[in-house]
């Protein structure tokens, strides 16, 4: 590759003369690459699913809220650090491949699991202890800002253009998988394994070592990956902030685009199970078993939608999760809250992920399609980590906050005007399945 005036790559001609891929080895990499990022999710996610259980464990004893508090302050952190990752890896993606990426960002995401599975605890080190863990935080929300953008970027390139948003929904299907896999660990170490007091005492340290070790397979998986027809055949290498923000109003698409689904997102699934415990009343053990079996099923959906997305276009889907959850939210959530019933409690859970599956199962394939190629990786990534960390990152911490307050209720609200205002997005975007930058021409 050699640079251009302007500082950007451009590629030589015989990145052009390669052969098209066959579907075989369209699906094998989609496979690869999805299977990468549950590991990437579930290493993400391990750490809200075992923070009932190890809050204790960093942090000096005090009630529940207090703790779960502080554990929320640093997983809002490490929310922080993806703005820096998808920058970062957005900019490598666009300038040396996708597959460089991907490998790069799981590596990073092992180290920062590794860690957390050895650190000692507060008792023994004192303040040194919440330190390793903000560290080891960050360090996974900066791969994770990473694989985002180069990951969505890469399934959605890698489908056909009539099935992009089957495809690409497989992102959300590993996103969820890896939250689900999660929570299928605490499930077994619940149930089969160790009692609650042991997973308190040193059990926790068992699922960020699995993760570890996880990705480090995923990591030697993804040098093997194909790079994709649209970067080989790009002239163009730019991958700067300089050309992203030539692209004004769809960076500004992005931000309006993932705000409410994020915030609703990150309120139905991570803090979900802690609202269970905390404001419903069930045990910790019963909440994570109506979390994970809406979580299931909700991972069925998003093929589903994504499909659906395909026939009738992207903006339709969007509306509906935009009127249903501006709607619905405030409803659902204080029955939520005031339900005893572990039956009625999965079923309410459910239908709220059914509305978030409208915005989840094509929000990555939507903002592929708003960018060209050049810029692609870090489009999709930037902005989208920057409104994650703002509005996504602080759900836990901002839910818990007014419950402390004694105002719960606002964050009900609070997540009902958000999709409102991504509504009004949706309502004026143009739909890309029909005008969509992946293509030489509008469709």
């Amino acid at each position: 590759m050699k640079e251009t005036a302007e500082g950007s790559t451009e590629s030589e001609p015989s990145v052009h003369q390669e052969a098209p891929l066959t579907t075989a080895k369209r699906i094998k990499a989609i496979l690869v690459g999805s299977s990468g990022n549950l590991v990437e999710w579930y290493d993400f996610y391990v750490y809200a699913a075992f923070s009932l259980y190890f809050a204790k464990a960093f942090f000096p004893e005090g009630d529940q809220t207090a703790q779960l508090l502080n554990t929320a302050a640093i997983f809002a952190v490490g929310f922080l650090m993806r703005p820096v990752g998808a920058w970062y890896f957005g900019r490598l993606a666009d300038r040396r491949g996708r597959r460089l990426s991907l490998t790069a960002a799981v590596l990073l995401m092992c180290f920062g699991s590794a860690v957390i599975a050895v650190t000692p605890v507060y008792e023994t080190i004192g303040i040194a202890a919440p330190i390793i863990l903000l560290l080891a935080r960050m360090i996974q929300g900066l791969s994770l800002g990473g694989e985002y953008g180069a990951s969505a970027t890469y399934l959605s390139e890698m489908a056909t253009p009539e099935r992009r948003g089957f495809y690409s929904s497989f992102q959300y299907v590993t996103l969820i998988g890896g939250q689900l896999s999660a929570m299928t660990v605490l499930i077994i170490l619940q149930k089969f394994v160790l009692t609650g007091e042991e997973i308190e005492d040193w059990g926790w340290r068992i699922p960020f070592a699995i993760g570890a070790v996880l990705a480090a397979i995923a990591y030697f998986m993804r040098r093997d990956l194909v790079e994709t027809e649209a970067f080989r055949r790009s002239t163009k290498r730019e991958g700067s902030l300089r050309a992203l923000f030539a692209h004004p109003r769809e960076v500004a698409i992005v931000v309006g685009l993932t705000l409410g689904g994020t915030l609703a997102f990150y309120t139905y699934t991570t803090y979900m199970q802690k609202f269970l415990v905390n404001t419903s009343g069930f045990p910790k053990d019963t909440a994570t078993l109506i979390s994970a079996s809406a979580l299931f099923i909700y991972m069925l959906m998003q093929p589903v939608v994504g499909v659906i997305s395909d026939i009738v276009g992207r903006r339709p889907i969007l509306i509906t999760f935009g009127v249903l959850g501006a709607t619905l939210t405030v409803p659902l959530l204080t029955a939520i809250g005031e339900v005893r019933d572990p039956l009625t409690a999965f079923g309410l859970v459910l239908a709220g992920l059914a509305v978030v599956s409208c915005y989840t199962a094509i929000n990555a394939v939507v903002k592929a399609e708003l960018f060209p190629t050049s810029v692609r990786a870090l489009g999709v990534g930037l902005p989208y980590a920057l409104t994650v960390a703002i509005f996504g990152g602080t759900a836990e911490y901002v839910a818990l906050w007014l419950k402390q307050a004694g105002r719960e209720s606002d964050f009900y609200w609070y997540v009902s005007g958000a999709i409102a205002v991504s509504l009004i997005v949706y309502a004026s975007m143009r739909d890309t399945r029909n005008d969509s930058a992946m293509d030489e021409r509008p469709r």
